[in-house]
């Protein structure tokens, strides 16, 4: 069509025409766009783009000059044949740039040819709501909000179960002596040895001896979901030994912790395992580098003045990073500075600052006095005998960004923390990106990360939590993801090579399309993928009585007594 051809089709336009119509006409109402289908891969996955639908140019009508410039046609000669859209020469090509684009599909020898392939590591992944899309980028991103209390989210002591729950719960596996409904399997018979003897080591009241459990993640454990019921739990048998590892700011807006108080304000720059990345990669143990973006920034951790558990500390301890770019640093304990520290040096190496106290309820803060200061978290713990749960949760992770960390790095804060028993709950978001990562590749870093944590640790015991099911919303009724059980195949299959536990979550909750049926009776999230704060308190509560129904047959065994002296 000629340029002048199109101005006058213009003209002619419905847009054109509307802007012509007066003032008071009444627009015709526009017709609602239908709303996407859902995709199985994660929302930031690159994706092509539908092409537009080829469509009938429209037949203008033309101006009465350039018609009356035109000669007369008569009656008797044929209009010219419409053109279908779907024989258009557009149409056609279309169809037949996705024939191309198929056939390398179904042909292995042409798999190279393939354009739509298995996500990259890092890139295009997605954590469930509310944790933000990881970012494969290298960098930071400010906290705009503060850390406070965040009570909406505290896990009550004693969490009463819906009465609908009481049809698929026993209720002896809802006691803190009953029997779960699932035991956790060890083909060794030795996995969860060493844990079980630091346990007993407890029990037997031995100066300072701490059952540390250290138990990475996704957002479920990032909200102090399952593990406060865990850690409520061994304490109350075992000793109250403090709290443990936290964060030094909410990384994510659903981060929590309960039975500790903690506060920070904006000011704060984070890089994490999820993204943005920090270029040393050096994030601590808890998988987040925390940056002052200049003087003032702080957090503040101390016990809690309410509740049964957290009411009293004896030690804090500070996890940083010194490097080039850093800055002093000042150390208040209940008001008073203690310390203030340069964390300026000319090459990066992470330190533990520990600051003992009397045993009972104190505060600490941390304050940057200038721009650049790093650091990762704060422990709190008791010199009394007992046991202790960190909680990393890292929202939006998958068991494989842990080996986004420096590998010294990271065995340097595993062997620092000495924990007796490190847990592994991963799951949903790998759900979440179904087979897109490959499974072979997802069996393989799996395997690559547990073998690097059982080499810094190799006098400690390790466990995975197989994922939860997880539906999807169907009409009336729900549908599994039937990668779940594939995914909790893997993970006991790769525990029993590397020597650790593996206790299945899928089947204690009834096997594939359970969620559904939690859902119903009031023990699953409305994302069909968490699970509400009272299934919280039933997984939690079921991974305790598995772990002492091994504690106990490990002491019939005659395990965990005391060495001669």
């Amino acid at each position: 069509m000629t340029g002048r051809r199109r101005r006058r089709a213009a003209q002619a336009s419905p847009r054109a025409q509307a802007k012509k119509s007066p003032p008071n006409a009444r627009a015709p109402e526009a017709t609602p766009k239908a709303a996407p289908a859902p995709q199985e891969a994660p929302p930031k996955a690159p994706q092509a783009k539908d092409a537009p639908q080829a469509k009938d140019a429209p037949r203008v009508a033309p101006s009465p000059p350039e018609a009356a410039a035109r000669p007369a046609t008569t009656t008797d000669e044929p209009e010219a044949p419409r053109i279908n859209g779907l024989h258009s020469q557009a149409a056609i090509a279309l169809m037949t740039l996705a024939t191309l684009v198929a056939i390398p599909y179904f042909s292995p020898s042409l798999a190279r040819l393939r354009l739509l392939t298995p996500l990259p590591e890092g890139a295009g992944l997605v954590a469930v709501s509310p944790a933000p899309e990881p970012t494969a980028s290298v960098g930071e991103t400010a906290l705009a909000m503060e850390t406070t209390e965040q009570a909406e989210l505290r896990q009550p002591e004693e969490v009463a179960l819906p009465p609908a729950a009481a049809e698929i719960v026993p209720a002896a596996s809802t006691t803190e002596t009953g029997k779960p409904p699932r035991s956790i399997e060890d083909p060794s018979g030795h996995a969860l040895a060493a844990f079980y003897g630091r346990l007993a080591a407890v029990e037997r009241k031995e100066p300072k001896a701490i059952a540390r459990v250290t138990y990475f993640g996704d957002s479920i454990v990032a909200s102090d979901f399952v593990t406060a019921t865990l850690r409520r739990k061994l304490q109350r048998r075992f000793g109250d030994a403090g709290h443990g590892f936290m964060l030094m700011a909410n990384a994510w807006p659903g981060y929590f912790h309960n039975d500790v108080v903690r506060f920070a304000a904006p000011g704060w720059q984070v890089s994490r395992v999820v993204g943005p990345y920090a270029k040393d990669g050096f994030y601590g143990l808890g998988g987040v580098s925390f940056r002052a973006q200049g003087k003032g920034a702080f957090s503040r951790f101390s016990t809690t003045k309410t509740g049964t558990f957290g009411r009293a500390v004896s030690r804090f301890a500070v996890s940083y990073l010194e490097h080039e770019g850093g800055a002093p640093m000042t150390v208040s304990i209940d008001g008073a500075p203690r310390e203030t520290i340069d964390t300026r040096a000319e090459a990066s190496a992470s330190r533990h600052r520990v600051y003992e106290v009397p045993d009972g309820p104190h505060e600490l803060e941390v304050r940057a006095e200038g721009p650049g200061v790093r650091a990762f978290g704060v422990t709190m713990e008791r010199d009394v005998p007992g046991a202790v749960l960190d909680a990393i949760g890292i929202q939006g992770c998958r068991i494989r960004f842990l080996d986004k960390s420096d590998d010294a790095h990271f065995a340097e804060q595993l062997k620092t923390r000495d924990p007796a028993l490190t847990v592994f709950q991963y799951g949903m978001n790998e759900s979440e990106d179904g087979e897109l990562f490959p499974l072979d590749q997802y069996e393989s870093t799996m395997k690559a990360v547990l073998v690097q944590v059982r080499a810094a640790l190799p006098q400690g015991s390790c466990l995975l939590i197989g994922p939860m099911d997880r539906a999807d919303k169907k009409g009336s009724g729900y549908s599994s993801r039937p990668v779940v059980p594939k995914l909790a195949a893997i993970q006991r299959k790769v525990a029993a090579e590397v020597g650790c536990g593996y206790w299945d979550t899928l089947s204690a909750m009834g096997g594939l399309g359970s969620m559904g049926v939690w859902v119903q009776r009031g023990l699953g999230g409305a994302d069909l993928a968490h699970p509400s704060s009272a299934g919280a308190e039933v997984l939690g509560g079921w991974i305790y009585l598995a772990l002492m129904e091994g504690y106990e047959a490990f002491l019939a065994r005659g395990g965990g007594r005391a060495a001669p002296r």
